[in-house]
């Protein structure tokens, strides 16, 4: 599940349920969610930005909201042109709002998996051209995921993943082949944009990652 700032496992404060869409053809939608432990989504104001950084490729891109919890990341890469969407939720309360969600929004596209992450990963799903990885902090997920999303298949070429986390632990470490490809701070969070080189005498590289960045706090 997605996090804003505060204490990892803090539930929602009241009549704070609810983000908007920030971009794309249902800007300015609201998104309502349920109260569940952990689930805390990204602020606008990092939404904003990860879409900026992903505005050359989310055209038509297949993506995987792995932790999906509200599905801000998920529904705001639709929003933006995603050609699908697969969000992986393993409470059934949520996994069942975001299938509500979807139905509301007329995302025919959106797929609601109701799993646990890992254990998704583990079937062996693919490929995808943006990940977001976002679970709960200091639970290890994130670390697992990127292990099996480094798996043959997995992946497109030059795929990107998105990661948050808290940031005093200072940039993720990467699967052997991945660069860090932008990244910047809201608060005491950490978020940060990798990409899965493309391999071959054919591959261009990645531009090289951006300076830490403060981003205003909403």
């Amino acid at each position: 599940m997605q996090k804003a700032r505060g204490r990892a496992g803090d539930a929602p404060a009241a009549g704070r349920n609810e983000v908007r869409i920030v971009g794309g053809r249902w800007r300015g939608r609201k998104i309502r969610f349920p109260t569940a432990q952990g689930l805390r989504p990204s602020p606008d104001r990092v939404r904003e930005t990860l879409f900026n950084w992903l505005a050359p490729v989310i055209q038509g891109a297949r993506c995987l909201d792995l932790f999906a919890g509200s599905g801000a990341l998920g529904f705001e890469a639709l929003s933006r042109g995603a050609a699908a969407v697969v969000l992986v939720e393993r409470n059934r309360q949520v996994a069942d709002h975001l299938r509500q969600l979807a139905t509301t929004l007329g995302a025919d596209s959106a797929e609601v998996a109701e799993a646990d992450g890992l254990a998704w990963l583990d079937r062996g799903p693919g490929s995808f051209d943006v990940v977001f990885v976002d679970p709960p902090f200091g639970t290890g997920l994130q670390d697992q995921a990127l292990e099996r999303l480094d798996r043959p298949g997995m992946l497109s070429p030059g795929a990107f993943v998105y990661l948050e986390r808290p940031a005093a632990e200072g940039p993720p470490s990467l699967p052997a082949g991945w660069t860090l490809h932008r990244s910047g701070r809201a608060g005491d969070v950490g978020y940060y944009l990798a990409v899965k080189r493309e391999t071959g005498p054919a591959a261009a590289p990645p531009e090289p990652p951006a300076s830490d960045r403060e981003a205003p706090s909403p």
